[in-house]
């Protein structure tokens, strides 16, 4: 599965610039082409509610679930992370509590 970030078209039906939507949002444009390019691995809910009120949009406008073509590379078969996969908190930065 993967959750594709669709910014773009929200920005482009506003004539709005990367550059000031990261400023309104307070984020970097460096971290909005990351979101644009679907590289994030994670957004918080305080990004994203900025995301929604500068653009005047839902979150359902911004994210969308797309299948993915069955190959993620993990042959396991049971959804959970690749042997040897950070715990999700101890990539974000957190001390895994």
């Amino acid at each position: 599965m993967a959750i594709v970030v669709r910014i773009d078209l929200e920005l482009a039906r506003r004539k709005m610039s990367v550059g000031e939507f990261a400023e309104r949002v307070g984020i970097t444009p460096a971290n909005v082409a990351v979101l644009k390019n679907g590289r994030a691995k994670a957004v918080r809910f305080s990004t994203l509610e900025a995301m929604c009120r500068v653009l005047d949009c839902q979150p359902g406008d911004l994210l969308e679930f797309v299948e993915d073509d069955g190959d993620d590379g993990d042959d396991r078969g049971d959804g959970g992370p690749a042997p040897g996969a950070e715990p999700a908190d101890a990539a974000a930065g957190g001390d895994g509590r």
